[in-house]
């Protein structure tokens, strides 16, 4: 990949919507060597209201003059799925390094040319799955490597969710639940970064098979999905998402099960884990988390921009194995 010039990485926002109010582009004004300097969106007045909030100096509602600007040397695009496709090529065409929102596209075929365009234009592609960087999910991974619930055998998730707050709002404008935009529903939202995180502990998932329905009708992505999968590691793991339960059944768990015990813990819903072991008290420890959730991860990614290779642990390969394996789960639904 070419060199980034200069010792600042210089970032401009294509699509700067809620996702960057707190949990990322913030956080590119705090990172030692990292600042905003421009932020787009199609509606020109949100996007002057968000510079102007968040003294970002320049404002766009055209995407192409933001990657154009001179001054912006790395993009980051916060839009919705469908767009993440098209912008990839525009700025890999600019040889502008390229950090883009997940899921990383619709499908699996989108993300292998995103990938294609920036291996081409020699140009870095960084996918928003900060949990590899949170200190919670690096407490397990070290746990698991340490031995400490001896060889994993299978791990289990579980997403219970009760109607979305987006449903009792607007539904029409809620692109999460249209597959034309998000590729899937609250499953590709939600989902995906428990299955990248679980291929961060124990390696790509190379079998994978799935079933997904839609049983309250409300809209026309799966509202509920079940599968089964293994890993290279030979972890075994299977999946339970429901969108559509009762609050008493609430529930958002990862569970991994070893020959000496278990760990447990929240994707969403906490920042705590549980560890059990055979004939031990169970501990449990609790974790602060950074006041922009993506902080770390955007570190990493300006540290390998800057020069440190291999900083980041999300990237292009590691997110398109994602979408694969969703796509794979749910193919029963979306391929009639």
């Amino acid at each position: 990949m070419k060199k980034m010039e200069g010792k600042e990485v210089k970032w401009g926002v294509l699509g700067v919507g809620d996702v960057c109010e707190k949990k990322s582009a913030p956080a590119m004004q705090k990172v030692k060597g990292s600042s905003l300097v421009a932020v787009m969106r199609r509606d020109g007045k949100k996007a002057a209201d968000y510079a102007r909030r968040h003294g970002v100096p320049k404002w766009y509602d055209d995407a192409q003059k933001l990657i154009n600007d001179p001054e912006v040397n790395a993009i980051y695009i916060a839009t919705p799925p469908n767009a993440h496709l098209e912008l990839t090529k525009q700025a890999a065409a600019a040889g502008k390094p390229v950090y883009v929102e997940k899921p990383m596209a619709r499908n699996y075929q989108e993300c292998k040319e995103m990938i294609r365009v920036c291996q081409a234009a020699e140009v870095p592609l960084f996918v928003a799955y900060y949990r590899r960087t949170l200190p919670n999910f690096l407490k397990v991974k070290e746990l698991v490597e340490a031995g400490e619930i001896g060889e994993v055998r299978y791990v289990n998730i579980t997403i219970n969710q009760p109607r979305h707050p987006d449903m009792k709002e607007d539904k029409a404008a809620n692109w999460r639940i249209d597959p034309e935009v998000a590729g899937g529903g609250y499953f590709y939202d939600l989902g995906s970064h428990q299955l990248d995180y679980l291929d961060f502990l124990f390696g790509p998932i190379t079998e994978v098979s799935g079933i997904a329905g839609n049983q309250a009708g409300e809209y026309p992505a799966e509202d509920i999905v079940l599968a089964n999968f293994k890993f290279e590691s030979g972890v075994l793991g299977n999946g339970n998402w429901c969108f559509t339960t009762g609050e008493s059944s609430k529930k958002d768990e990862i569970k991994i099960i070893g020959t000496a015990g278990e760990i447990s813990f929240p994707c969403f819903w906490g920042t705590s884990l549980t560890l059990r072991k055979d004939g031990e008290e169970a501990q449990e420890f609790t974790f602060d988390m950074p006041e922009n959730i993506q902080y770390f991860l955007i570190q990493s990614i300006v540290e390998e921009l800057l020069g440190r290779e291999n900083a980041s642990p999300s990237t292009g390969e590691t997110a398109a194995r994602t979408n694969w394996v969703m796509e794979e789960i749910t193919k029963n639904y979306y391929n009639k």
